[in-house]
C-alpha cells in the first residue's frame, strides 16, 4: 500500500472509536488509521469514517470523496453543514446487526404480552397479583418501515406466531406479511394493530410521524416500540395517549436528545420502558470488510456498495 492509503475515524464516542480503530488496524494491513482531531495531512485524506461528527468536521478535508457511516444510521452525517455535496456516503448493512435488532423487538413484544414490566413494578410494591395475558397468535404487529431491517424483524415475528403488517414508502411484496405503502394506505395499515414498531429513517416526511392521529387509529390499549429515531415521536402526544389509555405502554430506544436528560418526564412514567439506544450494535470486526471493499472501489473508480440516497435520506 502507498502512504496515501489512509482512513480517518471521526466520532466523539470513545468506546465506539476504539472498537472501530482496533478492527481497522487488525484487518486493514498497510493502512494508516488516524483518529480525528489528532489526524495529520488532511489535504490527502479522501476516505473518512464518521458517527455524530462535529459540525465543521468535514470542512478540514478539501479532497474528501467518501464518508462511511460507522452505523446503520446516517442522519448525523446527512445533516452536517460541512458535508460537501459531491461526497458519497455509505452505511453499515450487516446481517448480524439486523438479526440483533429483530431479537430485541421480539423480546419487547413478548415482554409486553406477558406483562413482565408490570410485574417488575409490582415487585417494588411487594404486590402479588397474577394478570391475564395475550398470546402471540392473537396479536397483530405493525412495522412502520418494512425495509431491509424491518423485513428481518417481520420474519422473526411471523416465525414466533405473530400476525404482521408492514408499511413503507414504496410497494413491497413479502411472504406471510401483509404490506401497505404510501400515504394513501397508511390508515388502512394502522387498523387492527396491537403493537406498533417504528424503524423508519428520520427524514422530513417521518419527522413527528408517531403522533396523536396515528395512536388513535391503533387498537385501544396498543403498545408502541420506537427503535427508529427520537425525532419521529411527538412526545406530548405519547404522554396523552398513555394517560387516556389509548396506548397501554411504550418501549423507547431512541430519543430527540441522547442521553435522555435526567429531568425528562419519560424517566418517571411507569408505562414507558427506556433503553439507551441499544436495539442493535454494529460489529466492527464483521463490518470492516465492506469498508475496505469501498475504499478499494473508491481508489479504482468502481461503484461503492451500501450507498445512501441523499434525497431519500437513507
Amino acid at each position: 500500500m502507498s502512504n496515501k492509503d489512509k482512513i480517518v475515524v471521526i466520532c466523539p464516542n470513545n468506546r465506539f472509536t476504539t472498537a472501530w480503530t482496533q478492527a481497522l488496524k487488525k484487518h486493514a494491513h498497510g493502512f494508516d488509521i488516524q483518529v480525528y482531531p489528532e489526524d495529520t495531512q488532511r489535504e490527502s485524506t479522501e476516505f473518512v469514517m464518521a458517527f455524530s461528527p462535529d459540525e465543521d468536521a468535514f470542512s478540514h478535508y478539501p479532497n474528501l470523496k467518501v464518508v462511511a457511516s460507522m452505523g446503520a444510521g446516517v442522519q448525523s452525517i446527512l445533516n452536517n453543514p460541512s458535508l460537501p455535496r459531491q461526497v458519497q456516503i455509505t452505511k453499515v448493512v450487516q446481517p448480524e446487526h439486523q438479526e440483533d435488532i429483530a431479537e430485541f423487538v421480539l423480546a419487547l413484544c413478548l415482554n409486553h404480552l406477558r406483562k413482565l414490566m408490570v410485574y417488575t413494578l409490582d415487585k417494588l410494591e411487594k404486590k402479588w397479583e397474577p394478570k391475564t395475558y395475550k398470546r402471540a397468535v392473537d396479536t397483530t404487529v405493525g412495522i412502520m418501515g418494512i425495509g431491509a431491517i424491518g423485513q428481518v424483524i417481520g420474519r422473526k415475528l411471523v416465525k414466533n406466531g405473530f400476525s404482521v403488517k408492514g408499511w413503507s414508502r414504496t410497494k413491497k411484496n413479502l411472504k406471510n406479511i401483509q404490506t401497505f405503502y404510501g400515504d394513501a394506505q397508511k390508515n388502512e395499515f394502522l387498523k387492527g394493530i396491537d403493537i406498533l414498531v417504528c424503524i423508519l429513517p428520520l427524514t422530513p416526511l417521518t419527522e413527528g410521524i408517531l403522533n396523536k392521529k396515528v395512536f388513535q387509529q391503533l387498537n385501544e390499549g396498543a403498545f408502541l416500540i420506537n427503535i427508529g429515531r427520537g425525532g419521529q415521536l411527538v412526545e406530548e402526544d405519547l404522554i396523552n395517549a398513555l394517560e387516556n389509555n389509548q396506548l397501554s405502554g411504550a418501549a423507547l430506544d431512541v430519543f430527540r436528545q441522547e442521553p435522555l436528560p435526567e429531568n425528562h418526564v419519560f424517566w418517571e412514567h411507569k408505562k414507558i420502558m427506556i433503553t439507551p439506544h441499544i436495539a442493535g450494535n454494529t460489529h466492527p470486526e464483521l463490518a470492516v470488510k465492506d469498508v475496505l471493499r469501498n475504499y478499494k472501489a473508491m481508489k479504482s473508480g468502481k461503484k461503492l456498495i451500501h450507498t445512501v440516497d441523499r434525497e431519500r435520506g437513507y
